[in-house]
């Protein structure tokens, strides 16, 4: 029995000095854990490492805002943002997070490079750029590029929406539209109310394929 034991002793052992350095540890909760380990070892899961996530479940934070970045992670910290596909990882994750570490991630994340998905196929949708460019004046749909700049790159709060997943992005456009779930974003509500399904979409794959600036 006492032999059996041995190598679990020693996994645990292993497992336990592995964690033991603050540079490389996942522990959300000890508030001394850098903000770049943190988004090595933890966002990088879903978000990627330099931010350019694979999945449209995630959304890129490679060159978003800082300032929109910080407030969101606050706004997950304090669980005011409640998008399911938020909330479901996000709460749990920040809830520990110091101010100090979020203005790292924020700081970092800001710094990368987006990047446009290698898949897509080149072709601009004509409808999105109408959108972003000039609104829906019909609808009372004011331009994108009013608030989220001429290239999409954000502007301070207004977060950066180029280079974004398209299917992401029509996923919070319908969050905006038909929830309260992202009270901070109030005035999206406004914007989003008479665009359609489609609307959304070819603006998105827009957004998604623009050239990276």
């Amino acid at each position: 029995m006492r032999n059996a034991l041995l190598p679990v002793i020693v996994l645990a052992a292993i497992a336990t000095a592995g964690c033991s350095s603050l540079e490389r540890s996942r522990a959300l909760g000890d508030p001394a854990v850098p903000a770049q380990s943190i988004a090595m070892q933890v966002c990088s899961n879903c978000h990627g490492v330099d931010g350019n996530s694979v999945s449209p479940n995630f959304p890129k934070l490679a060159g978003q805002t800082e300032a929109y970045l910080t407030d969101q992670l606050k706004e997950f910290r304090n669980h005011r943002r409640a998008d399911p596909a938020g909330f479901e990882y996000m709460w749990g994750l920040s809830r520990h997070l110091s101010d100090d570490q979020i203005a790292g991630l924020a700081s970092y994340y800001a710094a990368q490079k987006a990047a446009i998905p290698a898949d897509l196929d080149g072709t601009p949708s004509v409808r999105g750029k109408a959108l972003f460019e000039g609104g829906a004046p019909d609808k009372g749909v004011p331009a994108c590029n009013g608030c989220h700049g001429t290239n999409g790159q954000g502007n301070d709060k207004f977060p950066r929406i180029a280079n974004q997943h398209a299917d992401y992005l029509v996923k919070q456009l319908m969050v905006f539209q038909r929830t309260d779930e992202r009270p901070e974003g109030a005035i999206m509500k406004t914007v989003a109310h008479e665009l359609s399904v489609d609307d959304m979409t070819q603006v998105a794959r827009f957004l998604e394929a623009m050239p990276v600036k």
